[in-house]
């Protein structure tokens, strides 16, 4: 069933187009992912969609009664709530109808005549609604989403007003995800989410029964959760199907093919050209005849040339060091750190080898940044100690970007810390992290987050660093430029220590994995998928095998088992006979008018009474095992 058609929409800001002829179509059970480079228009088309936006042509069709769901700019309204009735007030309807159902099931003790049948009638059709809308769950939907997006038990009564701005984008986050929405669009959902808590938003959306739609520059996560994907690129929008990975080579292929039929053209018009400058120089009234007819065919195949698209710009760049370090890097041992008497963590300890490609993972608020931050010399460890190798040298990534100068223009950022180059080799140097033209001359004040990103790294790359410590510094990098930085650092002759989120990149790069908690670091050999793989292996260990036992103790074994048997399944059936007793008491005690007019009464009962059905119903499955296992011996 399709929820949503948008047909030909177009965009501009001021005469300038942003994008033309968008069109696609989302079914109610899609997962898309709406993927492209910054400043290609993927928020604005979400606020189109929402209606917040009109477009300057076309429209969005939504089915009758289909509501759309927006992530908020501002959970908190009202800074005076705590977390958790910030995020139970998505339930507000709900809450309302269960408060009426309290004051009917009061209200009926005292009532009679058509008073208490109005009541009643009110009661059983809150009832059914309360139901519906998921009333009896709402409570324990909404704690464990703040579990799951990685709130402690101890931030629930935290009042909103002293949360960070990513805690914030994490509640409006969950808000979102409880709205009930028959369409919801996420727009870098897992931002300052930790992998855990992106893991459970994974599973989250696998399960979500309406449709979405995610802008993300996570790759994994795409690869995760989408079965679509719409790719916003040089102002059209274009659809492939699967996930991320799929439509990279979907894309692929599209290029090569649309490569080949462009090249084959143009040898078809280099021909014909030939032909007509042939048949000109015979100089007979035939021949001019021939190239005239030739011409015309010519034209024709000129008007339907279409020329490939072009490849977007990207970044281009490499980290050469200016020495070659010694074997040993970095040696770690036993750091501690404290922030006001309360420790983030203790016995830090770690060897990091020339050409290593170490990241380091764990939940936030371990201490990953802080643990760089030592390393690099800007904070001191309270215990501990670190040494850095011969001839070492660090260049620092640092994910708040607090080494760029707001008060510079783009060029003198990085032409006064590089005094020997001169103004074509900086703007030469600029124009490869794609600060072209009079762009050079902006004030760093007036960037965006990716265009600051990009200034970082440049200069990182011309510091000539030979360890290079990066602190999630694919954060403000859209998928293009991600995949430069991956490029760059896979051809790196130095050694990398990082910390990211980004499972994709880590994925691509990492040749070990750190997993740290307040405790210490664990180590891993290999990228992500090889730490997940061992993870998974450790939690499912396989059980030691039985021990060779002689036939006669073997007999004697089988022999009580079948007893032991025996006796289970005689017990399983006095149980099952003693539920059912209690099954029938209960809606004996349901049909008595005084209990049927009590609200609380029969919400409890038919609870009770589910919970034993439920209970009836594993018995029987234990009864029935129970028997194939005494058949079997």
């Amino acid at each position: 069933m399709i929820a949503l058609n948008v047909c030909n929409l177009s965009m501009e800001f001021g005469g300038k187009p942003l994008f033309f002829n968008v069109s696609f179509m989302l079914d109610h059970r899609d997962r898309a992912g709406l993927i492209g480079a910054n400043g290609t228009g993927k928020t604005t088309l979400f606020k189109i969609i929402t209606g917040e936006l009109k477009p300057t042509g076309g429209g969005v069709v939504k089915l009758k009664d289909v509501t759309v769901g927006y992530m908020e700019q501002h959970a908190c309204k009202d800074s005076q709530r705590t977390v958790y009735d910030e995020l139970l007030s998505v339930f507000e309807p709900i809450i309302k109808i269960e408060s009426e159902l309290e004051k009917i099931a009061d209200s009926i003790h005292t009532a009679s005549g058509a008073e208490l049948d109005g009541l009643i009638s009110r009661q059983n059709l809150l009832t059914e609604q309360f139901e519906r809308m998921d009333g009896l769950t709402y409570a324990a939907r909404t704690r464990s989403t703040l579990l799951g997006l990685g709130f402690a038990e101890a931030d629930f009564s935290l009042p909103c007003s002293v949360l960070s701005g990513g805690q914030r984008s994490k509640l409006s986050l969950g808000k979102l995800l409880l709205s009930g929405s028959d369409i919801i669009l996420l727009d870098e959902p897992t931002n300052h989410l930790d992998i855990s808590s992106v893991e459970w938003l994974e599973g989250f959306i696998s399960e979500y029964k309406g449709a979405v739609i995610v802008i993300s520059h996570d790759r994994y996560f795409l690869d995760k959760v989408t079965t679509k994907t719409f790719e916003m690129s040089n102002g059209k929008l274009t659809v492939w199907q699967g996930n991320y990975s799929a439509s990279v080579k979907q894309r692929e292929e599209k290029m090569e093919i649309d490569r080949r039929h462009y090249e084959n053209k143009m040898a078809e018009i280099k021909r014909i050209e030939g032909i007509i400058e042939q048949q000109r120089r015979f100089g007979r009234e035939r021949n001019f005849i021939t190239a005239e007819s030739k011409r015309k065919m010519l034209e024709r195949k000129q008007a339907e040339l279409v020329e490939p698209e072009a490849v977007a710009a990207t970044l281009k760049f490499k980290f050469t060091p200016n020495t070659v370090s010694g074997n040993e890097v970095l040696t770690v041992r036993n750091l501690s750190k404290s922030f006001e008497n309360k420790p983030l963590f203790r016995d830090i300890s770690m060897l990091i080898k020339k050409s290593d490609r170490a990241f380091i993972i764990g939940p936030n608020g371990c201490g990953k940044t802080t643990l760089l931050k030592i390393i690099v010399r800007r904070l001191a460890a309270d215990s501990g100690s670190f040494l850095l190798g011969a001839n070492v040298q660090v260049g620092y990534f640092d994910q708040t970007l607090e080494n760029v100068n707001s008060d510079k223009t783009v060029l003198d950022e990085i032409w006064d810390e590089h005094r020997n180059m001169d103004q074509t080799q900086v703007r030469s140097a600029l124009a490869a992290f794609l600060f072209r033209g009079d762009e050079v001359f902006k004030s760093v004040s007036t960037l965006s987050g990716g265009e600051r990103a990009r200034i970082a790294l440049l200069k990182l790359m011309l510091s000539g660093a030979n360890f290079l410590v990066l602190d999630e510094p694919t954060n403000h990098l859209d998928i293009t430029s991600r995949e430069a930085l991956e490029r760059a650092l896979m051809d790196f002759d130095g050694t990398i220590l990082a910390v990211s989120h980004d499972r994709y990149f880590i994925n691509t790069l990492s040749t070990r994995v750190f997993y740290m908690t307040q405790n210490g670091l664990r180590q891993f050999d290999g990228n992500y998928d090889k730490y997940v793989e061992e993870i998974s292996q450790i939690a499912s260990k396989k059980e030691p095998k039985p021990v060779k036992v002689n036939e006669y103790k073997l007999m004697k074994e089988r022999a009580g088992e079948q007893r032991r048997l025996k006796g289970k399944i005689k017990r399983c059936e006095e149980e099952i006979e003693r539920v059912e007793q209690e099954i029938e008491a209960k809606n004996s005690e349901l049909s008595q008018p005084e209990v049927a007019s009590d609200y609380s009464a029969v919400l409890t009962l038919t609870q009770e009474i589910s919970e034993l059905n439920l209970r009836q119903e594993q018995l029987m499955e234990d009864w029935e095992e129970l028997q194939s296992q005494l058949i079997e011996e």
